[in-house]
């Protein structure tokens, strides 16, 4: 990939996004890097955002403890 393709892509993200939200897109996706960097570095780290599940003890599967509401279809 040579520069003129590199500034061709600059522009059309440039294009399709804006001049003002391109700082806010580079952000977002640094923070998405590092983040992702953060948490492949130490895998023996406990995972703690994970909500504890009760298991089945017959079974093995998921007790769900919360009900969703019911999903209706509409059909035109």
């Amino acid at each position: 990939m040579g520069p003129l393709e590199i500034i061709l892509i600059v522009v059309v993200i440039a294009l399709v996004f804006g001049a003002r939200k391109l700082p806010e897109l580079g952000k977002g996706l640094g923070q998405g890097i590092k983040e992702f960097k953060k948490e492949t570095q130490d895998p023996a780290r406990p995972v703690t955002d994970v909500p504890s599940r009760q298991l089945d003890p017959v079974t093995g599967a998921p007790i769900v403890t919360e009900q969703a509401a019911p999903v209706t279809e509409r059909r035109n």
